[in-house]
């Protein structure tokens, strides 16, 4: 049996810690067998220039296709990093792959985006006994993916998509997507794969309802904007639910009391991006008037870390590697908590390799603090819905 803290056997992983796009792309690419990759997925320190970055993975790789996107953080080999060029490469033996850029996001066209993915879909002729699903990567600032992810389900509803949205050094300023050698701003890219082998979604967040519901009673859903709560200035209500004086919301109040919306008799998280000069919040997922939602009380988040990438086939054998979209919202909270290396062990332990998001896309729902992914299982294991 496999040691667990070894390489996966499937893709090859390449990480950079140099600086300069063009000296990174070529360190990591110079780790990776070319002629044996069918794609490549590429995750960019928020620090790097997305032309820059772009052009020189095209360079380094000869041209093989690359997608990815900025990101607030990687996880590699070494748990989490902030600084780390993340390269994924996907061999031509278990994969092919079908990609379309999705833009402009922002003013964003239901009707042309569902008719763009259908065709594009419909194209991608299917090969006899492999599997599909979809991997989205999206512009983070543009705030447009829960129309984006629901109008794909609608549209795609039998092709299971996960992914993240494109974050950057917590600057909400430079996040783009990358598309065969380019870099794009307010885009999304929809990655169409197929596989011979089992895979498994992941999804959890280590949040449960707790205390009394409370109502949004003015908000701007365009804007992600709430401006009351209960019907008083929102910012002063969530902190009196919250428990703290009105000055001292911060990140991590809002990551360690987020608020939850019930959907399919499954609570999701609706996280707070900051508490604006006019009282308003600022949300990171959808957000409109009439909505019910309750505070989140956090449970221990080794134990739910562990628990939900604890997966495995009908042989009981675990994930040759899981690919992993983490919001950087729980790893402001674990850095918070000093667990950042405990977290890293477990990440490492089950091979998860992804980066950290500005939010996260599971079979048709956008959310926050929460942990999505792929995990694929070796050649011959089984596959356990």
């Amino acid at each position: 049996m496999r040691d667990h803290f070894s390489d996966p056997s499937i893709v090859q992983v390449a990480v950079s810690n140099l600086t300069s796009p063009r000296l990174a792309a070529r360190d990591a690419a110079s780790k990776i067998s070319v002629s044996e990759t069918r794609f490549v997925l590429a995750f960019v320190p928020g620090e790097m220039k997305g032309d820059e970055v772009a052009a020189a993975l095209d360079e380094a790789l000869g041209g093989v296709p690359v997608f990815g996107c900025s990101t607030a953080g990687q996880i590699t080999d070494q748990g989490y990093e902030t600084r780390a060029l993340l390269l994924l490469a996907f061999p031509k033996k278990h994969f092919r792959c079908s990609s379309v850029l999705l833009a402009p996001l922002d003013p964003i066209a239901p009707t042309a985006l569902a008719t763009t993915a259908q065709r594009h879909a419909q194209e991608f002729q299917h090969t006899a006994g492999w599997k599909r699903l979809g991997l989205i990567f999206s512009d983070g600032v543009s705030q447009q993916e829960d129309v984006l992810v629901s109008t794909l389900e609608a549209v795609l509803s039998d092709l299971p998509i996960f992914g993240g949205s494109a974050g950057d050094s917590l600057r909400f300023e430079q996040t783009f997507v990358l598309h065969n050698g380019v870099s794009h701003s307010n885009s999304a890219v929809l990655l169409m794969l197929e596989t011979d082998l089992e895979f498994q979604g992941v999804g959890f967040d280590h949040f449960l309802p707790a205390g009394a519901p409370f109502v949004i009673t003015g908000a701007d859903p365009q804007a992600r904007k709430v401006h009351e709560i209960n019907g008083a200035p929102a910012a002063e209500e969530y902190a009196r639910l919250v428990g703290c004086k009105l000055a001292d919301l911060s990140p991590t109040i809002f990551a360690e009391n987020p608020v939850l919306v019930q959907y399919r008799d499954r609570h999701y998280v609706r996280a707070i991006a900051d508490a604006d000069d006019d009282g308003g919040l600022s949300f990171m997922a959808a957000i409109d008037d009439g909505l019910i939602m309750t505070l989140g009380q956090g449970q221990e988040i080794l134990q739910t870390l562990e628990t939900g990438l604890r997966r495995q086939d009908r042989l009981g054998e675990r994930p040759d590697f899981i690919l992993g979209f983490d919001c950087v919202l729980r790893k402001l909270e674990i850095e918070q908590k000093q667990l950042a290396r405990a977290v890293s062990d477990i990440l490492c332990a089950s091979r998860v390799y992804g980066f950290n998001t500005y939010g996260e896309q599971y079979c048709g729902v956008h959310m926050n603090q929460t942990f999505v992914g792929v995990a694929f299982f070796g050649p011959g294991e089984g596959y356990v819905l």
